[in-house]
């Protein structure tokens, strides 16, 4: 396919979202972005503050498959690029699973971050706890993920997460301050031709493409336990609905 007819059915499909999305648009989205780590704003807002002499900067997810190499971003400060394979801007090939164990006991960072590796965690509440123990007491996790998007990279393609089920995985209970959160860049869906009949073609409403947390470990936590972990450490008071919330 040459560029101008990919261009042009680019058009013919943005022209076709414009008005599909027009029955969406009488209802504001429920849900906000985050106020500096959105999903247009994160790069800057992490650069702006961790790239500085002294600053360690650990990405997870670090190979470049997309363009895109953050590590001319943190050039000031002492950058570690960590992905599952070897590659463009990988310094340390390993598994996120047991990324404490790749370091030296008294190497810790002042921000860990990843864009688009949590959905490919096959048990992302164990890569918390790892980011736990290498970071700083008062360092910074940043996490952006998928909310609403395509299968991709299967088989490893794991969970899709909320705001919510974020700070799920970095509570309180395992030494995480809450310092930003939210999901950006809704979208507008409907239940396709091949849906149960009850539900083809109807819109799905909610639909947000990236989610994102940003963090401060409070302190050190020693024998963390999922199993223990009270209901309040986790949800951080809050309660399922009484009623539906969807109408």
């Amino acid at each position: 396919m040459n560029a101008a007819l990919k261009s042009c059915l680019a058009l013919v499909a943005r022209a076709y979202g414009l008005m599909a999305t027009i029955p969406f648009r009488v209802k504001p989205s429920q849900v906000a972005k985050p106020k500096d780590v959105a999903h247009a704003d994160w790069v800057d807002y992490l650069s702006g503050t961790f790239n500085k002499k002294g600053m360690r900067v650990l990405e997870l997810g670090s190979r470049n498959v997309t363009g895109v190499n953050l590590r001319s971003r943190f050039a000031d400060a002492d950058y570690v690029g960590f992905d599952f394979y070897a590659g463009e801007n990988v310094d340390i090939v390993g598994d996120a699973h047991g990324l404490s164990s790749y370091f030296r006991e008294e190497e810790r960072f002042d921000l860990i971050f990843s864009s688009a590796v949590f959905e490919h965690l096959c048990m992302p509440w164990i890569v918390a706890e790892e980011i736990q123990k290498l970071l700083k007491v008062g360092g910074y996790v940043f996490v952006e993920t998928h909310f609403s998007f395509m299968s991709h990279e299967r088989p490893w393609n794991f969970f899709q997460f909320s705001d919510m089920a974020l700070r799920a995985l970095f509570n309180d209970s395992l030494g995480f301050d809450l310092v930003d959160r939210g999901m950006s860049n809704p979208m507008s869906g409907f239940f396709a031709h091949a849906a149960d009949r009850h539900l083809k073609y109807l819109p799905v409403t909610e639909l947000y493409c990236h989610s994102a947390i940003l963090c401060r470990k409070r302190c050190d936590v020693e024998g963390f336990d999922w199993h223990r972990v009270q209901l309040d450490g986790v949800v951080d008071g809050t309660r399922y609905p009484t009623s539906d919330l969807r109408s």
